[in-house]
């Protein structure tokens, strides 16, 4: 290890808890706040190509979240969990095996994607509903995004291996470095101003391999100089370090799955009460999206320093640093919670003044608004199990919420049930996933 790596180490390890929770988390929160400002951003210049842009790229953004959420929070989470167990117990040669171990995954996975849809795309977009020019749009842009899968994977991979040492920093700079390249290059190569070619949806799918190309260039040269956290070396592979990763990033990975289902099975019961319903439902709901990535960048901190203190065989640090951020968790979401509850028309006013629509996403919050806290603090303990490498409970809260929303939502719906009792569900669903994650983490802790 390296005098950085050491003073990292021991920072995981010593430093006060709350003061490194948030040092670790803040340069994430910041590339997660940009991220976010840029897909606006691309979103309002791909709806600049017309309807069917838009379509088209609809049809394929569910998939590429999801890749996303599997490349970050699933794999990724156990890429981090591991690598942070390795640095916490002084294993510096495992840490590097496991960044290697890493690499290859992300080479797989990418690789699965790439072929998947290519050759799956065309059947896929059309059966969600693409056809025409849309579905053009669509197969277009899939090709750049899913042809880009292995580094995206690399570098989501590499940056998961890097935060789990607890370098945050380069991660952050690469991805703020590329939001900045990213604002004035997607709109000048969809658009092609004076003599450049115009490249329309194309040009979307370009910019990103500017951005990943020279973010995993980056990457790979620091790994490759000798003087960082981690070294990439070349490494045998061990069947035990891939247990390590996959034993918590296929669950972790599942998990994102879950509860996409969870929205998507809700989603559909509440459109049986017409598209008022599915508008209010929906545009509350959007707070629920907004803070999973507020939370995620809690979250990778967390996983950081419990591993970090597993690893070392501190295992009241890891309870100390778990209950913490559980804590801050808790007080930051319920207090947006409590904020909607008792004003819901300030965020579902700017969208709609529609009666009907403002009844419908009014009920949500009522429903819902002050479980948020709970769902947080739970949320964070689903990290904190990330980080011990045992995710069992996480699992069945996952599996929990999605099993009875799903059933309940539905039961209710077709019983002819009031919208405020179907949201009921959503609550019920709620309160479990947040209490198995918590009684979960007191069990294993």
């Amino acid at each position: 290890m390296t005098m950085a790596s050491d003073a990292r180490r021991a920072a995981m390890l010593h430093g006060p808890v709350v003061r490194t929770l948030l040092a670790l988390a803040l340069p994430t929160l910041l590339v997660i706040a940009a991220q976010t400002f840029v897909a606006v951003l691309e979103a309002y210049w791909i709806s600049r190509l017309g309807t069917d842009a838009v379509a088209g790229v609809s049809l394929v953004l569910p998939l590429l979240v999801l890749m996303g959420t599997m490349s970050n929070g699933g794999i990724g989470g156990g890429v981090s969990s591991a690598v942070a167990r390795a640095v916490g117990g002084g294993r510096a040669v495992d840490a590097d095996a496991l960044l290697t171990h890493a690499v290859v995954i992300a080479t797989l996975f990418g690789g699965a994607f790439t072929v998947a849809m290519e050759v799956g795309g065309p059947s896929i977009y059309a059966a969600l509903g693409g056809s025409g020019a849309a579905l053009d749009t669509a197969l277009a842009y899939s090709r750049w995004v899913f042809g880009l899968a292995v580094p995206i994977w690399l570098v989501n991979l590499i940056g998961a291996a890097l935060r789990g040492a607890g370098e945050v920093r380069l991660p952050a700079r690469i991805s703020l470095g590329g939001a900045i390249m990213l604002i004035p290059v997607v709109p000048v190569l969809m658009f092609g101003p004076g003599p450049l070619p115009r490249l329309g949806i194309a040009g979307a799918g370009i910019a990103l391999a500017i951005y990943y190309g020279g973010a995993l260039i980056v990457l790979l040269r620091y790994l490759h100089s000798g003087s960082g956290v981690l070294t990439l070396r070349r490494h045998p592979i061990a069947p035990h370090h891939i247990r390590a990763i996959m034993g918590v990033g296929l669950i972790s990975a599942i998990g994102t799955v879950t509860a996409s289902l969870t929205t998507v099975v809700v989603t559909g019961a509440v459109g049986g009460y017409g598209a008022a319903a599915l508008a209010g439902f929906g545009i509350a709901s959007r707070v629920d999206s907004l803070l999973v990535p507020l939370l995620f960048g809690l979250g990778t901190a967390v996983v950081t320093m419990v591993g970090a203190a597993t690893g070392a065989g501190d295992s009241a640090r890891a309870r100390r640093v778990a209950w913490s951020a559980a804590a801050m968790a808790f007080g930051a979401t319920e207090v947006i919670g409590a904020v909607l509850y008792l004003w819901p028309a300030g965020w579902n006013g700017i969208f709609s003044d529609d009666p009907a629509v403002l009844a419908a996403g009014n009920g949500y919050f009522a429903a819902v608004a002050l479980l948020y806290g709970v769902i947080g603090m739970g949320l964070m303990l689903f990290f904190a199990c990330q980080g011990r490498g045992t995710m069992a409970w996480p699992f069945a809260a996952g599996i929990a919420r999605l099993t009875v929303t799903a059933a309940a939502a539905w039961w209710l719906a077709q019983a002819g049930a009031t919208l405020p009792q179907l949201y009921g569900a959503v609550a019920l669903g709620a309160v479990l996933f947040g209490a198995i994650n918590i009684y979960g983490f007191w069990r294993v802790s």
